[in-house]
């Protein structure tokens, strides 16, 4: 994605202070950036591909994979390279635990998935970044192209879209004025008041709907989630099929998708009052 949100797999090459008109990272900084080199396209490194890559010494890079390799987020293969470690996989485990959204989101995934022939999808909004944190479906041969973990745009579908249909103003327009193209390819408009029209439209509905946006022959529609907050934390998402996707089926699933959406945020909302009553 471009400047507000770095489209998936995006190569890190370039990267690590080669501009001297940017600020110079400390050790720590060039320690994390190194993590940052692991992408879809790219899951293995060898010493050399990382110093091409990031500009460091070999000494200097061996320092910083030592530390990383100990602490379990990287782990040498038999090839010579570098893969991501064990911490990050126990990471993920403590990140699904402990994750309350996917805890009361789960039981509409299942429902949805028991009742349609369709994939459900949870998404956390991260402030820059939209990752899948979720799937459920019994329909095998519906294809699911964003498994947890993977980015999504944000100029394209209707995940992003319903995200971007609650942002406020100020957070909503750097957003279209770096997506302008793609915003107006996929029908938002191709001006600002336009797009921002569009969008209070998709607001006053509740859910959004995109079709061959993301994935060629799917369907999405998908409603904002809050946890009592005014800014949005996620989405909940149902795809199907496009033959599927008559205008009174997509109404009917909307509504139920707006209502999924609207009982998770209910509850979220119940813990965060009772956790800002427990701290005053």
């Amino acid at each position: 994605m471009q400047a507000i949100l770095a489209e998936p797999h995006r190569s890190c090459d370039a990267a690590i202070n080669r501009n001297p008109h940017l600020p110079k990272l400390n050790s720590l900084e060039r320690i994390l950036a190194l993590l940052d080199v692991f992408t879809e396209d790219h899951l293995e490194w060898t010493p050399d591909e990382l110093m091409e890559a990031l500009g460091h010494s070999r000494p200097t890079l061996y320092r910083y994979l030592k530390i990383l390799k100990e602490a379990g987020f990287v782990t040498s293969m038999p090839s010579g390279g570098f893969a991501l470690g064990p911490r990050v996989v126990e990471l993920d485990f403590l990140m699904r635990k402990s994750d309350t959204l996917l805890l009361y989101a789960k039981p509409h995934m299942e429902a949805f998935a028991a009742t349609w022939p369709c994939a459900a999808l949870l998404v956390r909004w991260y402030g820059n970044k939209l990752l899948v944190v979720a799937s459920e479906t019994q329909t095998p041969d519906l294809e699911n192209d964003y498994p947890r973990g993977r980015p999504l745009p944000l100029s394209r579908g209707a995940i992003s879209r319903a995200i971007m249909s609650v942002l406020n103003k100020r957070k909503l327009e750097p957003i279209i004025e770096a997506n302008r193209a793609e915003l107006a390819a996929v029908g938002l408009g191709s001006d600002t008041n336009a797009v921002l029209s569009e969008l209070r439209r998709i607001r006053r509905r509740g859910y959004a709907v995109a079709i061959d946006e993301l994935t060629k022959g799917v369907t999405g529609i998908a409603s904002p989630i809050f946890d009592g907050g005014k800014t949005p934390i996620g989405t909940f998402c149902i795809t199907i099929a496009d033959e599927s996707a008559a205008p009174d089926v997509v109404e009917r699933i909307g509504e139920r998708v707006r209502e999924a959406a609207a009982d998770i945020s209910t509850r979220l909302a119940a813990d965060r009052r009772a956790a800002d009553s427990e701290s005053s």
